[in-house]
């Protein structure tokens, strides 16, 4: 039986402390009003321009003692012409001016108020552009503790569908990693219940995450009302309640009849096992490409991509994967998971490199099809990410393929457990910057930066991660007892 240790546990606790403050910091000092926006946006342009205006004031400024020594230089006889000439000046215009007047005066009227008119304009321009921004600013620490959210929640749910895969191909090498996916996916209940609340926050408008869900928005736009039979929040919501609670009850039933199989006389409960992981692949093959429209790509409702739904499993799939190895590797370096051997840890990296490099194939067919095509509403989700997220949108892929690729490719490196953490970690900080490429952009524009709302929100969720999951580990023998394949899997080797 593995025992949580008091250093993981106190670590997990400090993580979601410091967590938390982080996340209640950025709320706090979220801007309230479009005065707070306007005093953001003059000291933005104070911190750019000062520089600036120093040096055009340097280069602006004449000295006053030149014109006084140029004035003084002029010869004192042309006065008396001067006045001559002046008189005569006055008395010509005096009459053009007394003929001017009245028209000048019907003009001025007429550009008064034309003037009224566009300074009208302007000001109602410039209150919706401080309101698109108090939006954005107030939508940063909701969307980066959705990233988070979603993110580690995902992560369970990837572990729970390598899971149900490992029980339909009737895996022989994996068994005794079953306990480890077990207690992974005991964060899905957690998270889900987190996640579900958050969306019912969304449906009622404490945040801007969906532009879909304000009524006011809609009015004003006929492509989100030609989707509004789907897209509107009682449908949407029913779905994300389906979606968690079936993929939850899978997970119930298959950890208990896999508990169950550990006392059994018969191997019973190994085939409920494999026929509830059956039906459970073919709901969630669904269920995960709705989710990813739903709770993803709807943030932009105006972009899609048929590719989505298979970019997002990858995503979170290999993520899945890579903690299985992350969490074998631990346990291993405590004397634990004694049948684990080199072999099973190169399969896990195996499994890390070649969803890496499927995850790409995505991405880059996701890429190249939308710039091909060059369709306004497809190529804008992309012109966004490289123009305003160009850091991140490429440093997902030199995290996500690159790196992996060099690393990986290598056989003897699959066996080196301090290369699978280095090059695990990397992976994991890349997608989490994948899932922050796929939110961001659509709820806060231009105004992002990775600040306390975003790291706050993840060190929260790694130690509710890490709490969960290594508190599940303790419930159960990390060694199943009864499977068929058991033996086999311990005795694994290539």
């Amino acid at each position: 039986m593995y025992t949580f240790s008091s250093k993981l546990r106190t670590f997990s606790f400090i993580l979601m402390l410091l967590g938390a403050l982080g996340i209640g910091y950025g709320f706090l000092t979220a801007p309230k009003t479009i005065q707070d926006v306007e005093t953001i946006l003059k000291a933005e342009e104070t911190h750019h321009e000062g520089g600036h205006e120093a040096t055009a004031s340097h280069h602006e400024t004449e000295p006053a003692s030149h014109e006084k020594i140029k004035n003084h230089e002029e010869p004192a006889k042309t006065t008396s012409n001067s006045i001559a000439v002046k008189t005569e000046i006055i008395s010509t215009t005096q009459d053009s001016i007394t003929e001017t007047v009245s028209a000048n005066h019907e003009e001025h009227a007429s550009n008064q108020i034309e003037v009224t008119h566009d300074e009208a304009k302007t000001h109602a321009e410039h209150k919706e552009h401080l309101e698109h921004v108090l939006h954005q600013l107030q939508n940063k620490p909701w969307a980066a503790f959705y990233v988070a959210c979603i993110f580690f929640m995902l992560i369970s749910l990837g572990v729970l569908a390598f899971y149900g895969i490992q029980q339909v191909a009737q895996a022989g090498w994996s068994p005794v990693l079953f306990r480890v996916m077990q207690g992974i996916t005991a964060y899905l209940p957690v998270g889900s219940v987190i996640f579900f609340i958050l969306l019912v926050l969304c449906g009622l408008h404490f945040n801007h995450l969906f532009v879909w869900m304000d009524k006011d928005v809609v009015a004003h736009d006929k492509l989100i009302q030609a989707k509004s039979g789907y897209l509107n929040f009682p449908f949407w919501i029913i779905r994300a309640a389906v979606f968690l609670t079936g993929w939850n009850i899978y997970r119930y039933f298959s950890r208990k009849n896999c508990l169950a199989q550990d006392e059994s006389s018969d191997n019973s409960n190994y085939k409920k096992n494999f026929n509830i992981s059956a039906m459970f692949l073919v709901f969630f093959i669904v269920t995960e490409s709705i989710m990813s429209w739903d709770w993803i790509m709807s943030v932009d409702p105006h972009w899609f991509s048929t590719l989505f739904g298979w970019y997002v499993f990858a995503s979170f799939f290999v993520s899945g994967i890579t903690t299985i190895c992350m969490v074998t590797l631990y346990l291993k370096s405590k004397g634990y998971l004694e049948n684990v051997n080199s072999s099973h840890i190169h399969d896990l990296a195996k499994f890390m490199f070649g969803i890496s490099v499927f995850w790409t194939y995505l991405w880059f067919s996701q890429f190249m099809l939308i710039w091909y095509a060059n369709i306004p509403e497809e190529v804008t989700y992309f012109v966004t990410r490289i123009e305003v997220y160009n850091l991140p949108f490429f440093g997902a892929v030199v995290m996500n393929f690159v790196f992996p690729i060099l690393i990986l490719i290598n056989t003897d490196f699959k066996r080196v457990s301090w290369i699978l953490v280095m090059a695990g970690t990397v992976i994991l900080l890349g997608h989490y910057v994948d899932f922050f490429n796929m939110i961001m952009p659509a709820t806060v524009g231009d105004r992002w930066f990775i600040g306390i709302s975003e790291i706050a929100s993840v060190f929260f969720f790694l130690g509710l991660f890490i709490f969960v999951v290594f508190t599940a580990l303790t419930k159960a023998p990390l060694v199943p007892k009864r499977n068929p394949f058991i033996e086999e899997s311990k005795h694994f080797h290539y």
